[in-house]
């Protein structure tokens, strides 16, 4: 387990990231770059070692992430900090999240049916830093609106659709 000055010393190495100290000695970073309304990309990184990173967008990470899409990076090793630091940045800028495999493409994708019916789902009324609704398409007739795209993807799962 690398010490807490160890991973201090990963964090800092990202330029585009904001130390900010909080209470009881803990940290955190932020990544005031980001294309949406979360932007703290390391949280309560503590003096024993303990800490989280953000990957609620990166889809590699679905097993590890708790509710609000923190992971634990207490036992991560030096390559394995600086690589989920620089997914979880990459994940928050417009555009870099679907190369690093994050949960929400840049703005639309397709999915299709067992009867090769296909809908389109589509990031819309973007408002800069706060992100958009996620509309689902069946041609030109709106099929569906949500807030998330955590939201849009499992309707889209229980109506036995899968991306294209």
């Amino acid at each position: 387990m690398l010490s807490f000055e160890e991973k201090l010393a990963i964090a800092n190495s990202f330029a585009e990231l904001e130390r900010r100290d909080v209470s009881m000695g803990r940290v955190n970073y932020h990544y005031e770059g980001s294309a949406f309304e979360k932007k703290t990309v390391v949280y309560r990184l503590h003096p024993n070692g303990n800490g989280y990173v953000y990957a609620g967008r990166l889809r590699e990470y679905d097993d590890a992430a708790d509710e609000k899409g923190m992971v634990s990076i207490r036992d991560f090793g030096a390559e394995e900090l600086r690589e989920i630091i620089a997914k979880a940045i990459a994940s928050l800028t417009q555009g870099g999240a679907a190369a690093v495999g994050a949960k929400a493409p840049s703005t639309e994708e397709r999915w299709v049916n067992a009867e090769k019916m296909t809908l389109e789902l589509k990031l819309e009324d973007e408002e800069e830093g706060l992100g958009g609704m996620w509309y689902v398409y069946a041609g030109l007739n709106l099929d569906g609106v949500f807030e998330t795209y955590q939201e849009a993807v499992q309707y889209l799962e229980e109506e036995g659709f899968a991306r294209a």
